[in-house]
C-alpha cells in the first residue's frame, strides 16, 4: 500500500534493519527461550527503545504512525522484538512520562531507553482483567507510605522486570474512576515475589508471570500520579495499544502470506506447482484481500488519530479485525505448507502459535465486539 515518501523510506530502512540485524537472532532466541542482552542493546543503540517518549526524556519522539510501522516490520521477524519495543513505549513508560514526578521520570525512563531497565505493567488478576471492578489487590495509606497486598497473574515480562507498575484499589467505595491507583514497585522490595512463571503456547521467550505482594511497604514517592488516577492511566493508552496490536498483526500476516506464496510456487504436486491449484489460489487470494483490508482500515485510523479526530470505536475495529485476520492467514499458511507447516524448523509453525495471543491481549475479541455494538445500539 502506497505511503507518504517519508514513511516509505522509513519502511524500507526498517525492513533492511530487520533482515540484517534481527532475523539472524531468531534461531538463537528460539533455542535458548530467552532474549540475549545483545539484542536489547542493539535495539537501544539504533533508537528503537522509548520511541514514543519525548526527546527531552531520551526517547525518539516518534509519532504513532512511525511507531506502528516499526512494530509492523519487526513482527515480520519475531513477535518478541515488538514486545521489547512495547516495553519501553507502552503503558509503563507512557504512564511515567505523562504522570510521573521529575524524580520518577529521571529514575526510570533514561534506563529504559538505554535498555538497562526492564518494566512491566500489572493489571490482570484472576477475577479482574477486562473487568477491573473485580480487582482485589489493594494498597492502604500508612505512616511513611503505602502497604500493598494482593497478587497479579499473566503479567508479561513480570519475572524479568526491574520495576512493575502495579494497579491497586485505594478507595474501595468507588467503582472505576477514583477507585484504583498506580504504584511503582521495584524488584527486591520486601514482600514482592514471583512464585510462578507460565510458559504459553507461543515461543518460549514469551512468558507470563504471577506476582504476589505481601505487606509491601512502599514509600510515598512510589505513587504514580494522583490517588485514584490509576484506572484513567490504563484507559488513556487504549488507542495506542490497540493500534500497536493491529499493526503487529499486519506485519505477521504479511510475512505469512509472503512465505505461503513462495512455497506454493516451489512445491510440486503431481507434476505441477501448488500455485496452479485452484484450492491454493483461493486461499492466497482470500489472505491477500483480508490483508489489504486490514491495512486500509488501520492506516486510515492511525492518520485520523494523529490528526486529532474523534475515531470512536475505530481502534477497537482495527484490533478486532486484524487479530482475527492474522489467525485466519496463519491457519491457511500451515495448510498450504502441509506437513512442513507443523514442524518446529518451519517459521510458519512458530507464527501460527505466536499470533493466537493477539485475539486476547489488549482486550479480547469479545470485548471489542461489545464496545462496537454498544456504540451502535446504545448502552
Amino acid at each position: 500500500m502506497k505511503l507518504e515518501p517519508e514513511y516509505e523510506l522509513l519502511r524500507d530502512n526498517l525492513r533492511k534493519f530487520t533482515r540484517k540485524e534481527l532475523d539472524p537472532w531468531v534461531n538463537t532466541i528460539e533455542e535458548k527461550g530467552e532474549v540475549p542482552a545483545e539484542v536489547v542493546d542493539l535495539l537501544a543503540r539504533h533508537g528503537y527503545l522509548g520511541m514514543r517518549l519525548d526527546t527531552s526524556l531520551g526517547g525518539a519522539g516518534a509519532g504513532l504512525f512511525a511507531y506502528c510501522l516499526t512494530l509492523e516490520e519487526f513482527s515480520r521477524s519475531h513477535r518478541i522484538f515488538t514486545l521489547i519495543v512495547l516495553g519501553t513505549s507502552g503503558l509503563a513508560a507512557i504512564s511515567i512520562a505523562r504522570h510521573g514526578t521529575p524524580a520518577q521520570r529521571q529514575k526510570y525512563l533514561p534506563g529504559m531507553v538505554q535498555g538497562k531497565i526492564a518494566s512491566s505493567f500489572a493489571l490482570t488478576e484472576p477475577d479482574a482483567g477486562s473487568d477491573p471492578a473485580g480487582m482485589k489487590t489493594h494498597a492502604r495509606k500508612v505512616d511513611g507510605g503505602w502497604l500493598l497486598n494482593g497478587g497479579k497473574h499473566y503479567i508479561s515480562n513480570g519475572h524479568r522486570a526491574d520495576f512493575v507498575v502495579v494497579m491497586a484499589v485505594t478507595n474501595p467505595d468507588k467503582r472505576a474512576g477514583g477507585r484504583v491507583s498506580a504504584f511503582l514497585v521495584d524488584r527486591g522490595i520486601p514482600g514482592f515475589s514471583v512464585p510462578r512463571v507460565e510458559r504459553t503456547m507461543a515461543s518460549d521467550s514469551i512468558q507470563l508471570a504471577e506476582l504476589t505482594f505481601k505487606d509491601c511497604l512502599l514509600p510515598d514517592d512510589a505513587l504514580l500520579g494522583q490517588p485514584g488516577a490509576g484506572f484513567g492511566m490504563a484507559m488513556e493508552s487504549l488507542v495506542d495499544g490497540r493500534m500497536s496490536v493491529a499493526c503487529s498483526c499486519i506485519g505477521a500476516a504479511d510475512r505469512l502470506l509472503e512465505m505461503s506464496v513462495a512455497h506454493a510456487k516451489l512445491r510440486q504436486t503431481f507434476g505441477k506447482p501448488l500455485a496452479t491449484r485452484q484450492a491454493i489460489q483461493w486461499m492466497l487470494a482470500d489472505s491477500a484481500v483480508e490483508l489489504r483490508a486490514a491495512r486500509a482500515l488501520t492506516y486510515d485510523t492511525i492518520r485520523r488519530v494523529e490528526a486529532g479526530e474523534d475515531t470512536g470505536t475505530a481502534p477497537s475495529m482495527c484490533k478486532l479485525y486484524c487479530s482475527e485476520m492474522v489467525g485466519r492467514i496463519a491457519d491457511r499458511a500451515v495448510q498450504i505448507h502441509g506437513g512442513m507447516g507443523m514442524v518446529r524448523s518451519c517459521p510458519v509453525e512458530r507464527f501460527y502459535r505466536d499470533v493466537r495471543s493477539y485475539r486476547i491481549g489488549e482486550g479480547p475479541s469479545e470485548i471489542q465486539r461489545m464496545i462496537i455494538a454498544r456504540d451502535l445500539v446504545g448502552k
